[in-house]
């Protein structure tokens, strides 16, 4: 309509006096009547009575079409809302209408439509602006996907060996052909060799991933430079992108209470509105007054700037990787006094990390802390023990270091066959695994007998007796706890208490053990810190580790109280029972999910790759960084922060310009174009909440 209510202006303005009709006799005589009542012995008309009912031009009654759309239009709106459990609160504005019109304020009455048309196209605009951020990741979704029709694929670059289809049409077991640049359509299981995934819209992990045969693709990540197949494991309604967007939807259409509640308060401000318009009018004698005040008085401060605000609010969020599942949850995070925090992968890296590798003396120089990690790392990468995946990685890395030393010209192996330390091969041969549970693992490595794991296991020969080769000091047959113990003091001293260790040894010597702790996540300190200053006033550890090697972490890191050696009923009792106004709770959103479900707020910190946390958790870090926390908290006051500032400087502005109105300061025409600029400033203050200033 804005475009129709803009052009409009120029046939009223020619046709304004044109009445091919003439005057009609009745209102000729109403107008004398009206005149005579009022006082005026002549008998004319006096030229300030404005005629009622009205005689309009061509033009004017293009206003009043106009009029009679708009008011027809905006009662089915109000409708509507009431239907949806809002307040119908236009109210206003049809009488600002209706009563301009009645005192025959046309151009008053064409200003107040404009202003009504403006005002929607603005808040649209407004609207799209703040949701910017999650309506790019909903037009992000896949909608098709590629399926294979003959076997062996993978090989093929064009279109005759698969056919296209809706996602939803996928199922399980079905082979998909993902083409370069395009998204994965559902989640599955890689059946190419390698591919490099781009998952910024997932989790905003800025460098693109590079995944193997066998692991897992998640809707949602964008395919590289080469074609690749996979195989569907999930169906499109339960993959992890769906998963996403139906968090994001159920946020868009979520209304917090503090909206809400600016709906209610639209109530009392109409109230007051009609009030100051029936006193100036009734002090006046003048029904022009009673319009003047009208034309200034609008909700759109409450009814559409606040609601902007706090969507904005959660695009920034989505924008930080960190979905909400409403809006009220903004209000929340807001007002977090305490922060409840679970310590292995939350305040802590996900598993253990290797912190040193110490070495039997005897071995030494024959190898060195990179031989017993990549002996130990290579063998550990078949192993599901909790420090298997902390070794395989440090393994990893000294393969790195140990080619760049083959390559810059290093020999330090003895063997003339270079098999130590795969000196000379891209990759170590590894045969003959075999993993003992609660013990270790046990591997052929470069043709060299590996073993890692307990001390017990690790020191052992074929026979399951200390080997005598392992320097030990004891007797072979001498295997009890106290042998062990000498064992670990003589050859390598006492561990920390937050640390652990695994024992390698190879062709049935004991080389060395590898160390391995909780490493603090690199910035815990920092985000904690930025916690206490955004007045967060206590942070607690829960663990079900022991109390030594909690309180070691709690002191890198910066946390205020620790509760150790917790069960899960433990950890719930703590949160239920804190006398904190609003308490959050962050954890993995797996096995903490009991407590992420008791706190105000649960926030689950993933890395895009579980579901398992949208179901107990309130907020989803989808990049696993915990620094999204205290910027959570940042967004959300910042966004509570613009939208109360717009509200109350739209309502302030609104009140005194109608005080001037009822004093006649602000003619009516002038009033309706204020009253659009009020509606301008306090929507487009609202919309500062998608600014960046945190």
């Amino acid at each position: 309509m804005l475009p129709v209510v803009i052009i409009s202006a120029i046939p009223i303005a020619l046709l304004w006096d044109v009445k091919p009709w003439g005057s009609a006799p009745w209102v000729s005589a109403l107008a004398t009547r009206m005149s005579m009542s009022m006082g005026s012995g002549d008998g004319v008309a006096s030229s300030s009575a404005m005629p009622f009912p009205p005689d309009p031009s061509i033009g004017q009654w293009i206003v009043v079409a106009l009029v009679a759309y708009t008011v027809v239009d905006t009662v089915r709106g109000m409708i509507d809302d009431i239907r949806h459990g809002q307040v119908g609160v236009d109210l206003l504005a049809v009488m600002a209408l209706l009563s301009t019109l009645a005192v025959g304020e046309y151009w008053a009455s064409w200003a107040v439509v404009l202003m009504i048309t403006s005002g929607e196209a603005i808040e649209e605009y407004a609207q799209s602006k703040a949701e910017g951020n999650l309506n790019a990741l909903l037009q992000a979704a896949p909608r098709t996907a590629h399926v294979s029709n003959m076997p062996g694929v993978g090989e093929g670059t064009g279109d005759s060996w698969f056919q296209t289809v809706p996602v939803d049409q996928v199922k399980p077991g079905d082979v998909i052909i993902v083409l370069p640049g395009e998204t994965v359509p559902v989640d599955g299981e890689l059946l190419s060799g390698s591919a490099t995934l781009d998952l910024s819209a997932i989790n905003g992990e800025p460098v693109p991933r590079e995944v193997y045969a066998g692991a897992r693709v998640m809707s949602g990540a964008v395919n590289g430079a080469t074609t690749l197949a996979m195989r569907a494991t999930e169906l499109a309604a339960d993959s992890q992108y769906q998963r996403i967007m139906a968090l994001v939807s159920e946020a868009q259409e979520s209304r917090p209470a503090v909206v809400r509640a600016a709906d209610r308060l639209a109530v009392p401000f109409t109230v007051l509105s009609l009030a100051i318009a029936g006193v100036a009018w009734a002090v006046s004698g003048s029904p022009t007054r009673f319009a003047q005040v009208l034309v200034l008085a609008t909700p759109c401060p409450l009814l559409i700037a606040a609601p902007v605000a706090y969507i904005a609010g959660t695009g920034r969020l989505a924008a930080a990787g960190i979905l909400i599942k409403t809006q009220d949850v903004l209000e929340s995070l807001g007002r977090v006094t305490q922060i409840f925090f679970d310590k292995t992968g939350t305040l802590t890296v996900k598993q253990p990390q290797v912190v040193r590798v110490e070495l039997v003396t005897s071995h030494r120089p024959r190898l060195d802390e990179d031989h017993v990690l990549m002996f130990a790392g290579v063998v550990e990468s078949y192993s599901v023990h909790v420090l298997a995946k902390g070794i395989a990685a440090a393994g990893r890395d000294a393969i790195e270091r140990l080619h760049a030393r083959y390559a810059a010209g290093q020999r330090a192996c003895p063997e003339p066959e270079a098999s130590w330390a795969g000196h000379g091969r891209d990759y170590p041969v590894v045969r003959h695994v075999e993993e003992i549970a609660g013990k270790g693992i046990a591997a052929e490595v470069n043709g060299h007998a590996v073993r890692v794991g307990r001390l017990s296991f690790a020191a052992a020969g074929d026979d399951g007796f200390l080997a005598t080769g392992s320097g030990t000091g004891f007797a072979p047959s001498d295997t009890s706890a106290d042998a062990q113990a000498g064992l670990r003091r003589t050859r390598f001293g006492t561990l920390a208490a937050d640390e652990m260790a695994s024992y390698v040894s190879v062709d049935g010597s004991l080389v060395g053990r590898i160390v391995l702790r909780d490493v603090p996540r690199a910035n815990a300190r920092e985000t904690l810190s930025g916690l206490h200053a955004l007045g967060v006033e206590k942070l607690t550890m829960l663990t079900g580790d022991k109390r030594a090697s909690a309180e070691i972490i709690a002191r890198e890191v910066g946390i205020d109280e620790v509760h150790a050696e917790l069960f899960p009923e433990d950890k719930v009792a703590a949160v239920r029972d804190a006398h904190s106004p609003v308490t959050m709770m962050v954890g993995d959103g797996v096995n903490d999910a009991p407590v992420l479900a008791v706190a105000d707020l649960g926030v689950a910190m993933t890395d895009g790759t579980s579901t398992a946390a949208s179901e107990s958790a309130q907020v989803v870090i989808m990049n696993d960084d915990i620094a999204a926390v205290p910027r959570a908290i940042a967004i959300a006051r910042r966004t509570r922060r613009v939208m109360l500032q717009a509200v109350i400087l739209g309502l302030a502005l609104a009140v005194v310009g109608m005080v001037a109105a009822a004093f006649d300061l602000i003619p009516v025409v002038v009033g309706a174009f204020l009253q659009e600029g009020i509606d301008v400033v306090s929507i487009l203050w609202a919309l500062t909440a998608v600014i960046d200033r945190d």
